[in-house]
């Protein structure tokens, strides 16, 4: 047999239980930061205005979003560095999210 066994689902309804579900998600490094880690997954794995939901829910649970990642740099440089990433870096600048120069000026 070739091919998955599940067929791809697009454009599947996100309920805010799943969304939320990336706030309880742990690196496999203790030297990751675990709010930035929490915040790339979840840029990995949700569409844009998903993304937004998880945002202002990770901020409601008073995360860090301006962690950063072991090489220094935080979420919004590393979503600043894709082309198609505009929506992304929105709900993150709305969030008071900046990049690592930024902090380094404060």
């Amino acid at each position: 047999m070739s091919g998955p066994e599940k067929p791809k689902v697009i454009g599947e309804e996100w309920s805010d239980e799943r969304v939320k579900s990336f706030l309880f998600i742990s690196p496999y490094d203790a030297r990751i930061n675990p709010d930035f880690n929490a915040l790339l997954k979840a840029y990995q794995a949700m569409r844009a205005f998903d993304f937004e939901r998880f945002v202002g829910f990770f901020t409601e649970a008073g995360r860090d979003i301006n962690a950063l990642s072991e090489s220094g740099e935080t979420i919004l440089d590393h979503v600043s560095e894709h082309r198609r990433s505009t929506e992304y870096a929105r709900a993150l600048r709305a969030a008071g999210a900046k990049k690592a120069a930024e902090l380094k000026q404060e």
